[in-house]
């Protein structure tokens, strides 16, 4: 999850969801094909669909990962988030609960 400003202000919405893939390892299947990137940040890229402009994704100059929205996957509820940046920034009357980071041992 996402509450910097640059995300909410994208998204219209108090946070955006993320997950991340190797850029190698994703591989675009639906009819529209490869995103349209376009710039939003001098080093951050966003990917919409080239037919229906959904943003799909980001990705940042020089990062081997690629950040695709996560409820513009098919299988969305199988995602659960592990972490929420800026979260000092989230609207206050926002809870998330967050599930364990399988990667972050405690």
């Amino acid at each position: 999850m996402c509450s910097c400003e640059h995300c909410t202000r994208l998204s219209g919405s108090p946070a955006m969801a993320w997950v991340g893939f190797h850029r190698d390892a994703l591989k675009w299947t639906g009819q529209a094909g490869e995103p349209a990137y376009f710039s939003t940040w001098p080093t951050l890229h966003r990917g919409s669909c080239q037919r229906c402009r959904t943003q799909l994704n980001s990705v940042a100059d020089g990062s081997d990962m690629i950040m695709v929205t996560i409820f513009s996957l098919t299988r969305s509820a199988e995602l659960v988030p592990v972490g929420h940046s800026y979260r000092e920034a989230a609207a206050p009357w926002m809870t998330i609960t967050l599930a364990p980071d399988p990667q972050r041992s405690t």
